[in-house]
Formats: C-alpha cells, structure tokens, sequence
C-alpha cells in the first residue's frame, strides 16, 4: 500500500493496482451497536468482544481507479516437443508459448487445460533441456549446463531455409545466440576491429573466456554460420526477455536483452554461455547415440551386409535408416529384369560387420544406375511398423520400452 494526496495505491496478489479513498472515516458508524450506546465509548477490550462475530461493512465497495496488469500465470505443462508450454493464467485464459523465441504463438482462450494439454500430444522423445517456473507469475526458463545442451534437431525439422537438412541443430546454443544477439553485436562495436601487422584482423581485446582445451569440449562444425540467428530462435524486440544470471565472480544480476550495450564485462556471464556463443564450443555432454540392432523379419528373405550393433544419433529418422537398409541390401548386381517388384535374391551374405556407425553420411552414397528401382521397406520394432518420420530417441521411448538396446526389423513389401 502507498498513500498519496487523499488517495491510497493498493497491490496485492492480483497483478492490478487499485486505488481507494483514503478520507477519514466516522468511527461511530463503525462501533455503534443498536441505538443504545456507542461501542467506541467502551474499552478496547470490551469494544472487541461486542464486535466478535460481527463483520463490518465496508465503506468503499468499488476502487476509484484500477490499472490492470497482465493476468498471472498460475498453471504450466512443458509438452514433448521440449520448445513448447501450455499455460493458463489468473483469468483462466490458455496460451502456448514457445520457448525458442519467448513468445506465445497461440491463444486459445478460456478452454480446459488437461483437455486442451491431451490435443496438443505429441509422440515424440526429446531430451528436457530447460526447467521452468512460474512463481513470479510469468515463466522462468532456467538453462544449466551441460544438461541444457542436450536437445538437438535436424535443421528440416525447424524449417530453417538455405540451410542442409540434415544438419543438426543444438536448441540451447541457438536460444543463446538468440538471447545474445542484440549483446553481440553492441560488443562488437564497441570493441571494434584493427589491422595486424601482417595482414590480419584481430580484436582490441581478448575474449575473456575461460581455455579449455579440445579434450575438454565439443567444437560445432557449423562454425560458418556461429554469427547468424535463425528465425525459430529471434526474440521480440518490442516485448523483450529479461536475462537473470550469475557471472563466474559476481553476484546475480538482470537485464532486458535490449538493455545490454556491450559494456558489460565478460565476466559477468557464466563462462560456459561466452564459450558457446562466442567460441562456438559446447561443454561435455553426455552420450547423444542410440544403439541398436538391425535384423531381417521372420517373414523376410532378404538380409544386408551388416549385422552387428550399430550406432546413429538419437534424433534419426526412421526413413533414413530405410535408406540404410537398400544401401546395404545385395544390390551390386543388377536386379532380375522379370523381378519388378523389388524383391531380392536371398540368401547371399556379407561379412558381419560389428560396432559400425549408421551416421548421417550413410545415407548420402548415390546408387548405381540398375539400382533406381527402390524396394519399398518396412521398419518393426515389436511387431509394429514405424513411421519414416519417427526418430530412434522416440522408437525407444514409446515403442520398445526396454533398458537394452534397440532392435529393429526390416522387411521388403512386394507389390509396391
């Protein structure tokens, strides 16, 4: 509360401000009791007794002014998709926002929550990268490493143009970059740039960054584009984030990310945050591989060259491990001119490869030309045929459920 002039500001829970009349009331209307005699001409004691049980009227029901405020968040659900969370507020509006670029893409009014949580389901596996809180009444997205840097999707997957598809996308080291951009290119600025002696451009300063050598960290080989921010990860400008962070030496600080000029010193940054925005190098993180196994279905009679583990990212697409599979299958020789339908001799097989890596460059050999008629190919696990577009990360989550490695089971459809 704050008194001023004949007025009194009043804030509360409610995130709006009210305010009340502040003129002195008759404190006969509020201990009269009956018409006998007044309750104020009693003791203090005695007054409270005879009020016991009774509830005063108050005397303003309405305040003379309200400045409302942005209704509290009071209800969040991080979904699957690890870059989108439903909320619900005080006025019991439900929006999605998403998390990439600090908005809410989505207002779908005043609708159940649970019911609106089960629409947006998707079924899909995806390493939670960020925790979030709504005490303050807003959400609180917190980044802490190395778990932040965990989530990885291929560009295709964000709609990111000009851009190879298959490349992967770490979401935590964009969102940075996104957050920062507006800071780096002020420091740059500021800094500036000079001319060496031979040749060479080189800053005013040294960034200040903790060294960590190359057994220490990963190095992101997308290093030609460290500077650019794509779209899924451009935060507003008009309606900016504030960044709450703790530097390596310093206490705890804020600062909108429009408010950042550049001046600030690298220090009060963690380092780890400088090293992946400026130095483009990711701390340690924990295995991002899937292991799996990779075997013909009973009812086929079509094997492939490798048989052993194999290894790929979690984030693969069933449909490149569809490619996989016809690269691998005995395709060195010609197909049957009477054999349209894509089946293929059985029987002939390979040595047994173990410990191979089914990486993304597997899938990128081009075929010989008696090798354009493509089987079509299925993918089981557990007997259930898996979308192209379903990643090995959700394979195992949702469908093989075990704690050993994944099996897999292809199988050639005729007739196709």
């Amino acid at each position: 509360m704050a008194l001023h002039d004949d007025s009194i500001w009043v804030a509360s829970t409610d995130s709006s401000v009210h305010r009340w009349p502040a003129e002195v009331c008759n404190p006969q209307k509020i201990f009269q009791r009956g018409n006998s005699f007044l309750a104020g001409n009693l003791s203090f004691s005695r007054a409270r007794v005879s009020l016991e049980g009774s509830t005063p009227a108050p005397e303003y029901k309405q305040p003379t002014l309200t400045i409302p405020g942005i209704p509290a968040i009071v209800r969040h659900e991080v979904l699957n998709n690890k870059r989108h969370v439903l909320t619900k507020d005080t006025s019991g509006s439900v929006k999605l926002w998403e998390i990439t670029k600090g908005v809410a893409i989505e207002d779908y009014g005043k609708v159940p929550f649970d019911e609106k949580k089960e629409e947006l389901f998707e079924m899909v596996s995806i390493p939670a990268w960020f925790t979030v809180d709504t005490r303050l009444g807003c959400l609180s997205v917190h980044l802490d490493t190395p778990q932040c840097f965990s989530a990885e999707l291929y560009s295709q997957e964000l709609n990111i143009v000009d851009k190879p598809e298959d490349d992967k996308i770490n979401l935590a080291r964009e969102t940075l970059k996104g957050l920062l951009a507006h800071w780096m290119r002020k420091r740059k600025q500021r800094m500036g740039t000079s001319i060496s002696a031979n040749g060479e451009l080189s800053s005013e300063n040294e960034i200040g960054t903790r060294s960590l050598s190359h057994s220490d960290v990963e190095v992101d080989g997308s290093s030609e584009n460290e500077a650019v921010v794509y779209p899924p990860f451009e935060f507003s400008i008009v309606s900016p984030p504030s960044i709450i962070t703790e530097g390596t030496l310093g206490g705890p600080w804020r600062k909108k990310i429009t408010d950042l000029d550049g001046t600030e010193d690298d220090k009060d940054f963690p380092w780890w945050c400088l090293d992946c925005v400026l130095n483009n190098q990711l701390p340690p993180r924990e295995n991002t591989k899937c292991s799996f196994y990779l075997y013909p279905s009973e009812s086929s009679n079509v094997q492939i060259l490798t048989q052993g583990k194999l290894s790929a990212p979690r984030i693969l697409k069933i449909h490149k491990v569809i490619n996989y599979v016809i690269e691998k299958m005995v395709l060195d020789k010609p197909l049957d001119s009477g054999n349209a339908q894509g089946s293929f001799p059985p029987g002939i097989a390979g040595s047994n490869l173990q410990n191979q890596t089914a990486g993304d460059d597997s899938f990128r050999s081009g075929f010989k030309p008696w090798q354009k008629l493509r089987p079509s190919i299925e993918i089981l696990c557990n007997n259930q045929i898996l979308p192209p577009e379903m990643s090995l990360a959700t394979v195992r989550a949702y469908i093989w459920k075990k704690t050993e490695d994944l099996a897999l089971n292809y199988r050639v459809i005729h007739g196709r």
